[in-house]
């Protein structure tokens, strides 16, 4: 399942690493559990064998895929173990024992970032975007308003940075439409 009409009713999302370039084969064996799932993509351009220009929607990234959480985390482990594919699911530290779960506001926000027609973006590796120096802030004008994340700067332009497990994803903005976050 894809997500299309977006439901963020509070479900949590996990992120898990492929050890294989089977993405596709991943993302269906979700689908056959009956839970959705969400591969960041874009649009690449190249030429065909006619020599000309067309453009086609391609995961960003191949050994990543989300899945929201609909059953206990036991479950879902249990899910992961059963499948022929080799993966493994992000954990808070490495040797924690519970999933890292991503937020049901933070994925969406994610998402929206990840949109493959917004033309000035920008995607990280996770150590990457840890690596970024900048300040947490909250968009609260323009397109993107509402959108959290932490404002960085690089090659003389600033750039909202939204993190999750395995990646990170930059948005150009202004900085003038962009608010600190003040910790109470």
């Amino acid at each position: 399942m894809h997500p299309t009409s977006q439901d963020f009713s509070g479900e949590t999302w996990y992120a898990l690493q492929l050890f294989t370039k089977r993405q596709q084969e991943a993302d269906a064996f979700f689908d056959e559990k009956g839970m959705e799932t969400y591969i960041p993509k874009e649009y690449v351009r190249f030429e065909d064998g006619e020599g000309k220009q067309k453009s086609e929607l391609r995961p960003v990234v191949r050994n990543l895929i989300f899945v929201k959480k609909t059953v206990a985390e036991k479950v879902f482990a249990d899910m992961v173990r059963e499948s022929n594919i080799p993966m493994k699911v992000f954990r808070k530290a490495h040797d924690a024992t519970k999933f890292y779960e991503i937020s049901s506001s933070e994925m969406r926000e994610f998402q929206i970032m990840c949109n493959p027609e917004i033309e000035l973006r920008k995607y990280l590796s996770a150590d990457e975007a840890r690596l970024k120096a900048g300040t947490k802030v909250v968009v609260e004008h323009g397109p993107l308003k509402g959108l959290s994340g932490k404002l960085v700067r690089q090659s003389h332009k600033y750039y909202l940075l939204k993190e999750v497990p395995g990646m990170g994803v930059m948005i150009k903005v202004s900085r003038w439409c962009c608010k600190p976050v003040v910790k109470p």
